[in-house]
């Protein structure tokens, strides 16, 4: 685990040692606890052991009960534990009371993702959000952080504006905050002009969605890999949210069709409103895309309780109707899967690490975006050399020959151009003779 002094420098590597606590509510909370050791382990933690309390409500003062924080920090000492990460949001109040009590460092699981994404951003804008998620966070707890706020260095949950930014009066981090509002929104109209281009060339968008370390980077590295070859691969690790800036490439397949693959940064259950929100404008890419390929980690035994947290993280940026394809990676460490189980289910069983499967996705994708197509032979007056020029750019025909009426291309349209150029169809078409 870095720290970091407050210019957000590194000064030193630190470790922690910690208990995991969790608050049952009428649910079962294993897999958020399972989860939570996840994103703890991601920020360079040691798990020693984990304490869970059934109750009717968080208790307003520490969120467990008084006898339970009194056997939490007992488990603190026996296991020389220095950290408590809580699976829950809690407030100013409750970290102040709880760290008093446990005499160790408390942090909920909003801090603690804000701290991997901190350490995970690279782009200027991937850092700009994530300090404005961290400020928004903060500000109403600043009375809350107790010692945690008083240590100089940070350190995990700390990480990003720096202790004492966050130690001056409420006026002027709300001004940093409105002074990065109005950089994001720069960045935005940047990326809304890009989107507009990317629109106006026609190509079909696919989006890469799922769960953390699903592994939707290695999957565009492997369809960049299969057909472009020479193509930039975009970083891949086996780590939660080793992608939080959105990634574009072009593919493009021997049939001569392209389309852009986005990658997007990976979902994890109860992402941090302030998160979503400062995201939003990487997470709207996902809103622009013709097909989402939602990639799930079939090794996982909990893979359907990441399609449900992906479902709803979808639905919140209102891309919950989206066309989408249920894409099962990492079959290579499942050599004996069941897939009866999956019966019934739109879904295709693949390795991204192997390349097994590879080419049933792309032709399962070729029929979703371009099946609609239809064979066209068009003869293009020369007089009218932007209209080839908007079909080469667009479909790049094999066979274009030069008569003495004009340019005749064989070509595949979509339905929309081809009703827009229909007026050149040649007699020789077989569109052009009803047949499609």
């Amino acid at each position: 685990m870095l720290r970091f002094n407050d210019n957000n420098e590194t000064i030193e590597q630190e470790s922690y040692r910690a208990i995991l606590a969790g608050l049952s509510i009428n649910e079962d909370i294993t897999y958020y606890m399972e989860e939570l050791e996840g994103l703890a382990e991601a920020a360079g933690v040691e798990v020693l052991g984990q304490m869970i309390q059934a109750k009717d409500r968080p208790d307003s003062a520490t969120y467990f009960g008084k006898g339970k924080v009194e056997e939490l920090g007992e488990l603190c000492v026996a296991m020389d534990a220095d950290t408590v990460i809580f699976n829950n949001e809690l407030t100013g109040v409750q970290l102040r009371n709880l760290e008093d009590r446990l005499e160790v460092r408390v942090i909920d699981r909003t801090m603690l993702i804000l701290d991997i994404f901190a350490a995970r951003a690279v782009s200027r804008e991937g850092n700009l959000q994530v300090e404005l998620a961290q400020l928004e966070y903060r500000l109403p707890r600043l009375t809350g952080f107790g010692k945690s706020l008083s240590r100089l260095g940070g350190g995990i949950g700390t990480r990003g504006p720096g202790e004492k930014k966050l130690e001056t009066d409420r006026r002027h981090i709300r001004k940093r905050m409105d002074d990065i509002r109005a950089e994001i929104e720069e960045v935005k109209a940047h990326r809304k002009t890009q989107r507009a281009q990317r629109e106006n060339s026609g190509l079909p968008m696919v989006a890469l969605v799922g769960y953390t370390n699903s592994g939707k980077s290695a999957l565009m590295n492997r369809f960049l890999q299969e057909t472009m070859k020479d193509e930039k691969t975009v970083q891949e690790k086996d780590m939660l949210f080793a992608t939080l800036d959105t990634a574009h490439r072009l593919i493009r397949l021997d049939s001569n069709d392209e389309f852009l693959l986005i990658d997007t940064v990976g979902f994890v259950s109860r992402l941090p409103h302030s998160l979503v929100k400062a995201f939003k404008a990487t997470l709207e890419e996902v809103n622009f895309a013709d097909l989402l390929l939602q990639v799930i980690d079939v090794s996982l035994p909990n893979n359907e309780f990441h399609i449900d947290v992906t479902d709803r993280v979808l639905a919140e940026i209102g891309a919950g109707d989206k066309e989408k394809m249920l894409v099962y990676n990492k079959v290579d460490l499942v050599p004996e899967l069941d897939r009866v189980q999956y019966t019934g289910k739109d879904a295709i069983f693949l390795s991204a690490k192997t390349g097994e499967n590879i080419e049933t996705l792309i032709t399962a994708i070729k029929e979703k975006i371009f099946g609609g197509r239809v064979k066209a032979s068009l003869l293009i007056p020369y007089d009218r050399g932007e209209v080839l020029s908007a079909i080469r750019d667009k479909y790049r025909p094999q066979n274009v020959e030069y008569k003495e009426e004009g340019s005749l291309v064989e070509v595949e349209l979509s339905a929309d151009d081809f009703r827009r150029w229909e007026r050149y169809l040649s007699p020789q078409s077989e569109a052009g003779s009803g047949k499609e």
